[in-house]
């Protein structure tokens, strides 16, 4: 039996990780610790708190004597860390709240780890620090290259990248320096349900039925690998109890994709759920589709954003030879089920998207 403590499990992954392990190992123990900050939200946990074995915390990852107090009083022998500020255009405009938390809270973390897990008596027999990473440390790729490998160069082109970058480079060396048992994964780009909508699959599937317009970078030429994110959560699963201490493992969908493509099949789908179900017109009488109007009409190319990586792709290929990863879902049917969990939970997203937000993204998506 493990006992974890899960950060930044209110967000988005973190909190599908949650109730993916909940579902999976019903007799572990597992303490969510998150700062309920814009992307992290209790309505991400909603039923969680019935579960036996789950206890939520609101704090930092940063406040020491509170991981370390949770670490000895839970007996805590797994962390599993998610927290992280990670959307690249606030990281451009606000870079220095990604530095605060992807580097010094992922440093506060490991330093606590190591306080508790190696220097003393009581620490427990086995531990394993797993850190949870992106793609988009190794920088942009072209359309002829290789897709990124663990043993890719770094080269981080934004600050959330590089901020990423950091906080890898210190998990490797708090297991080389001091011993500490960790393992990191670097995934591709995510979706599903509890996506925050500020990423493109969930932003354009709410300004879709909203009738807002769907801001595309660029002409939508960026190309990115996408994983549905309960593929990602199995993996995460694989390398936490499969994988080589002190090893990486990339983890990807397998499936790469131009942004604007997705848009366009975004629109595509919906007009078709509009036209199948009488009921939704009803339910968004704002979007274009419950007029009988193509939802495409809503694209709006925008200026592309500063140093915008073109391509991202993930080879798996470790994960899958060491592990026996393989993606389950495919991104059809991944983006159908993603859908239909954002038409079937729009309290969900429209509590989340609260006044100041929707300002936001209006001034840096128009």
């Amino acid at each position: 039996m493990r006992r974890l403590l899960i950060t930044g499990g209110a967000g988005f992954i973190g909190a599908n990780f949650v109730r993916y392990w909940a579902d999976k190992y019903p007799d572990d123990r597992f303490v969510v610790l998150d700062a309920l900050t814009y992307a992290g939200n209790m309505a991400n946990l909603v039923g969680m708190s019935d579960r036996s074995g789950y206890r939520f915390v609101h704090g930092d990852i940063s406040d020491q004597d509170l991981v370390a107090s949770l670490l000895k009083e839970e007996k805590l022998d797994t962390i599993v860390h998610f927290a992280a500020e990670s959307h690249v255009d606030r990281s451009i405009h606000e870079p220095d709240a990604f530095i605060r938390t992807n580097v010094n809270g992922t440093h506060s973390l490991l330093r606590v780890a190591r306080e508790v897990w190696l220097e003393r008596d009581d620490a427990p027999d086995t531990h394993l620090f797993h850190h949870v990473s992106t793609d988009e440390v190794y920088g942009s790729l072209g359309p002829d290259d290789p897709a990124f490998t663990e043993e890719t160069p770094y080269a981080p082109n934004s600050p959330y990248a590089a901020s990423k970058a950091a906080s890898d480079h210190l998990v490797r060396s708090y297991h080389h320096t001091f011993g500490l048992r960790v393992t990191t994964s670097n995934c591709s780009n995510n979706y599903g349900p509890y996506q925050f909508p500020e990423k493109l699959i969930p932003l354009m599937i709410v300004n879709a039925l909203t009738g807002k317009p769907l801001p595309v970078y660029g002409d939508g030429s960026n190309i990115r690998d996408w994983l549905y994110v309960e593929d990602h959560c199995r993996g995460i699963e694989l390398v936490i109890n499969s994988g080589r201490v002190g090893e990486t493992y990339n983890i990807g969908g397998n499936d790469e994709r131009a942004n604007i493509d997705i848009v366009k099949e975004i629109c595509a789908r919906i007009d078709v759920l509009f036209s199948q179900r009488p009921g939704l017109a009803a339910a968004f009488p704002e979007a274009p589709a419950a007029a009988g109007r193509p939802t495409a009409s809503l694209i709006t190319f925008v200026k592309d954003r500063l140093g915008h990586d073109w391509r991202y792709a993930i080879d798996a290929t470790k994960s899958r030879s060491e592990l026996h990863y393989e993606p389950l879902e495919s991104f059809d049917s991944g983006l159908g089920r993603t859908i239909d969990w954002m038409l079937s939970n729009e309290t969900w997203w429209r509590s989340v998207m609260d006044g100041s937000y929707r300002d936001w993204l209006e001034k840096n998506y128009s």
